[in-house]
């Protein structure tokens, strides 16, 4: 009785060997034609798992080809992938705004207006109010956090706001 010739690579002993016998030479072709820069041994990496991923689709007589090619079709990707980056790097950056000057600088001390008077703050109202309009943590999160009630985190974020207000012009919060 003759064996079945066509004999997939999803036994893990078979898979083993094949790991072994071209994890070197897959990584060391990819190295050689591509260079360090492209992660060769990730990619080599991702072949295998890939023909891991398709075992049944893949018989054994084919897994090599199958390593090879799709290790290089993987490092074609990044070699384009490479390219994008660096014609976007190469794009210069606008350095203009719309805004006036006049603008640019009542932001920039009303952002110092609101540090000092976020400094101002007590440390259990500023905490409250921080992980709650910064992080944006829910009261119950905040209370569970800081070991107190959810009414006393809503009164200290309600009395930080009350005082921004009171130090700040036009301060609104959403």
């Amino acid at each position: 009785m003759k064996k079945d010739l066509h004999q997939d690579v999803c036994n893990d002993t078979i898979y083993a060997n094949l790991y072994e016998k071209h994890a070197k030479n897959l990584h060391d072709f990819l190295y050689y034609k591509y260079g360090e820069n492209l992660n060769p041994g990730d990619k080599a990496q991702e072949a295998f798992i890939k023909l891991w991923e398709n075992c049944k689709k893949v018989p054994l007589t084919k897994a090599k080809s199958y390593l090879f090619t799709i290790a290089n079709n993987l490092m074609l990707n990044e070699v384009k992938h490479q390219k994008v980056v660096l014609n976007y790097k190469s794009v210069a950056p606008k350095n203009y705004t719309n805004e006036t000057p006049e603008f640019i600088l009542e932001k920039e001390e009303y952002n110092k207006k609101y540090q000092n008077a976020i400094a101002n703050l007590s440390e259990d109202q500023r905490t409250a109010f921080m992980l709650n309009k910064v992080e944006g943590k829910k009261h119950e999160e905040i209370a569970e956090l800081l070991g107190v009630t959810r009414k006393v985190v809503e009164y200290r974020i309600y009395s930080a706001f009350n005082q921004l207000k009171k130090e700040l012009e036009n301060f609104k919060i959403k």
